[in-house]
């Protein structure tokens, strides 16, 4: 190839690889802390201040919502108590909740999650726990649980306190937690719900509609056909938070926004930077099985096997699967093979042998080599019993013919 040529063809990939890899930078979000996950994997698409300390505000609630599932049954029967209500300041959401009156769980979940209820939240805290703060620590102690580094929270809704904070990175551990329960899933899924009758409010009137934009096949400015979930939330001081999350072709991510505002245009910018980061996902990057669980990555021979068994298959232990840049060519991807120092038989069929790695973008896949059957050492006992023989017949057969030979001397 010419210089020249070679020249084009370098700057031509330069400028490729630019426009596939760096197209993250060129996300322009209004929100000020934001993150984009791909869940099957945690491979991290985007961050900006991801673990900034921020004010959560109701996207709290995803951990009040679990929290309750996992220490509840849905059907059991809650009563309203003065204490849960007397604490909430004006101007924050409620479902207009009477003392005394009695309600399901799950009644209670849908209107925690669906319009923000903030006397939801604070009866079901109550339940759970016996009191607010009691619950906050089963919440700081759930979130320590997850990994969550940054977050601390002092009540259950995300009513604005200093002390009350978590980052976009922790909100993501809790929310990818929580997704992985079905009554979650359907929950903050859910658009529109009808709390029932009780003695102390006789009337079906209390209708509850998602504060989801991106769920509302109504909203032409904010509807995403692909988002499943999952939490809105605001105050004055956290600004516009949301917790998304979105199910397409095999992948399904979740995005975090904190404290954004409004666009050049007047729009809330969590619903246009939630979709711009989903779009941005589904645009750049698919979900690639590298190599499935039980498939040979390797054949070898152990010297000291036996005839039949000696031919040894290594496999691997687990799927593997990426989210990879589209514009990656997987075929270039090569498993690098580390196997034990010594590799002798006996060898028990599933005996971890050594490992693979497999790296696609500068990240490391790494699965264990296992043996698929067993292999059986030779027994040499036997050959030293044929080989002793054979000596002991080589020796009777030369004191024979020794005295062959004396005989005819006499």
């Amino acid at each position: 190839m010419k210089l020249k040529s070679k020249i084009i063809l370098l700057v031509f990939l330069l400028i490729f690889n630019i426009q596939s890899f760096s197209f993250a930078d060129e996300i322009k979000l209004n929100s000020e802390a934001a993150i984009l996950v791909e869940i099957s994997t945690g491979r991290i698409l985007y961050e900006k201040n991801s673990t900034k300390k921020m004010y959560p505000a109701s996207t709290t609630k995803i951990l009040t919502a679990i929290l309750v599932i996992e220490n509840c049954k849905l059907d059991e029967i809650v009563t309203v108590r003065e204490s849960a209500l007397s604490n909430i300041p004006n101007g924050y959401v409620t479902c207009n909740l009477q003392i005394g009156e009695q309600l399901s769980v799950n009644d209670l979940l849908y209107a925690l999650m669906i319009p923000s209820a903030n006397d939801a939240a604070y009866v079901l805290a109550e339940y759970v726990a016996g009191s607010i703060d009691e619950f906050s620590t089963m919440m700081n102690d759930k979130a320590r649980e997850l990994g969550c580094k940054t977050t601390h929270f002092v009540n259950p809704n995300g009513i604005h306190d200093d002390s009350h904070y978590s980052t976009a990175y922790d909100l993501y551990l809790i929310a990818d937690y929580a997704m992985k329960n079905d009554t979650f899933r359907k929950l903050v899924a859910t658009t529109e719900y009808t709390l029932p009758a009780t003695e102390q409010y006789p009337n079906e009137d209390r209708i509850l509609k998602t504060t989801n934009e991106l769920l509302n096949e109504n909203s032409r400015k904010y509807y995403y056909k692909n988002a499943i979930g999952i939490k809105t939330g605001y105050t004055s001081k956290a600004g516009n938070c949301l917790v998304a999350s979105s199910s397409r072709d095999g992948l399904e991510f979740i995005a975090v926004v904190l404290n954004g505002g409004t666009t050049n245009e007047g729009l809330n910018s969590r619903y246009i930077d939630s979709k711009k980061l989903f779009e941005y996902a589904y645009d750049n990057f698919t979900l690639t099985k590298i190599i499935e669980k039980g498939s040979i990555v390797q054949s070898l021979e152990i010297e000291n096997g036996t005839k039949e068994t000696k031919n040894l298959d290594l496999v691997i232990d687990k799927t593997i699967t990426v989210v990879n840049n589209k514009s990656i060519d997987m075929n270039n991807v090569i498993p690098e093979i580390t196997l034990k120092d010594t590799l002798e038989a006996p060898i028990l069929a599933g005996e971890k042998i050594g490992t693979v790695k497999y790296k696609v973008e500068d990240i490391e896949y790494s699965a264990n080599l296992l043996a698929k059957t067993t292999v059986e050492k030779i027994d040499y006992s036997i050959y030293l019993i044929i080989a002793g023989a054979i000596l002991l017949v080589i020796a009777f057969s030369m004191i024979k013919s020794s005295r062959k030979k004396q005989k005819r001397k006499k």
